[in-house]
């Protein structure tokens, strides 16, 4: 392969390259961004970028390695970061005017991490005003008129269109896996409090995730892998062993896997064309598969995340809602203002839906591998919108590990994601099945596969 198409590889097909000697994190990072030069003024998925800071860091971690020095498992590896993290030597400015300019002076939990296992930092990928709804500069590689999703916009968008081989994200609803749905790539939410959010934007201490953006399941364990652990500055995570995330994912499964079919209460919200291919999809795994009819208890469950997180957002914005509301988008004001009048009694019902809910899904993943729903309701949809969260609602309410895969395609050939789940803590093996299924979905062909009118790499 050319030096001109690194920007193709995976993540552990650079790791591999790099460390064998095949290419260098110089050659990787400069096809990278090449890659953004020819493709950023159509995409818009970068917030902050410095070619020149980036390529000293691929050059120093090519020098590390020529003179013997340990290497990390991300070493030389290029990497985005959604411009919620903080990063000491770059801006961090949240999506918003109120933050412009801002530097922290220090790494985020996650950074430092990426860090330490040697990663380059390419620079900060697009995310909408506060990691809430309101949408940024970012538009769908697939189709510049349409939305990549939010509120991770830029990293998915990055991803899929070959300008870096992963990226970080954040979850408080929908913001992974709705724009992976949307851009065609694998997006991961581990289970709560699996990755530490210090030096992240807080939304919600609740319902806050950090997420992985990549091209294959292998990439996106591997490094989530990295990003896995105690974290001083989040009491939400524990000391605990680490998931061997990587092998999971690699793993074959002893038996083929079962999956549970649910609609949720999203259900309302799906388009005719995800409906078919869905049905498709279905059809092709045959026996594999079981419907299975959620109880009652989940019927609001689209209504009890904005009791946690108004409130939340209402106390973590609080500064910026009294000094310059102007700044804010009238949709996010509205949430602030709901969260501001909110009483303790609905908040607490909102908090307490969580061991509610994950009890009574207990017996369904007794009787699955995974629950596999759809990423979001279809297609992407107009740029000025970042889409319809619900169909991760229930999964980030309840803190379960969800991930989604670029298996299905709608009616104008957008990608749209088949999302799995299963119970909190089992992420190796939700993992190992999504890799099954992609491989399984590829043998058979059976449901329609997606095929974005994005330019190749």
């Amino acid at each position: 392969m050319s030096k001109t198409g690194h920007n193709t590889w995976g993540v552990g097909q650079c790791a591999a390259a790099i460390r064998s000697g095949q290419a260098s994190s110089e050659e990787i990072v400069g096809a990278c961004l090449a890659r953004i030069s020819a493709r950023e003024s159509e995409v818009g998925a970068w917030a902050f970028i410095d070619a020149e800071h980036a390529l000293t860091q691929a050059r120093s971690a090519d020098a590390a390695r020529q003179a013997g020095r340990p290497l990390g498992a991300l070493h030389g590896v290029p990497i985005g970061i959604k411009d919620i993290f903080d990063t000491w030597d770059m801006p961090t400015e949240n999506g918003s005017p109120i933050h412009a300019g801002r530097k922290s002076g220090r790494d985020a939990h996650v950074v430092a991490r990426l860090r330490e296992k040697g990663a380059v930092i390419l620079g900060k990928t697009v995310t909408t005003e506060f990691a809430t709804y309101h949408p940024g500069k970012t538009r769908n590689p697939h189709d510049t008129a349409r939305t990549p999703g939010g509120s991770s916009s830029g990293s998915a968008a990055a991803v899929a269109d070959f300008m870096v081989p992963a990226a970080l994200g954040s979850q408080t609803n929908g913001s992974v896996i709705r724009p992976a749905s949307y851009c065609g790539v694998v997006g991961y939410k581990p289970s709560f409090g699996l990755i530490g959010r210090s030096g992240m934007f807080r939304l919600s201490r609740h319902l806050d995730h950090v997420g992985v953006f990549a091209r294959s399941v292998e990439d996106a364990a591997l490094v989530a892998e990295v990003l896995a652990g105690h974290d001083d500055g989040d009491p939400d995570t524990r000391v605990a062993p680490k998931p061997a995330l990587l092998e999971g994912a690699r793993a074959a499964p002893p038996v083929p896997p079962h999956f549970a079919f649910v609609k949720t209460a999203a259900w309302r919200h799906i388009t005719p064309d995800a409906e078919a291919a869905f049905a498709e999809l279905r059809a092709a795994l045959g026996s594999q598969v079981e419907e299975v009819t959620l109880p009652e208890i989940f019927d609001d469950c689209l209504e009890l995340l904005p009791l946690v997180l108004d409130a939340d957002l209402a106390v973590n914005l609080g500064r910026e809602y009294r000094t310059a509301p102007a700044l804010i988008s009238p949709k996010l004001r509205g949430m602030i203002q709901r969260g501001r009048m909110l009483l303790a009694t609905d908040y607490q019902r909102g908090l307490a839906a969580r061991e509610r809910l994950n009890a009574a899904l207990e017996d369904i993943y007794d009787n699955c591998n995974a629950i596999l729903t759809p990423a979001a309701p279809g297609e992407a949809g107009p740029p000025d919108s970042t889409g319809n969260p619900a169909f991760s609602t229930l999964w980030t309410l309840t803190g379960v590990p969800a991930i989604t895969l670029p298996l299905l395609a709608g009616q104008s050939g957008m990608p749209m994601g088949v999302q799995l789940t299963t119970r909190h803590g089992d992420d190796a093996r939700l993992l190992r099945t999504a890799r099954w299924l992609a491989a399984r979905v590829a043998e058979v062909g059976g449901a329609k596969t997606a095929r974005g009118k994005r330019a190749k790499g």
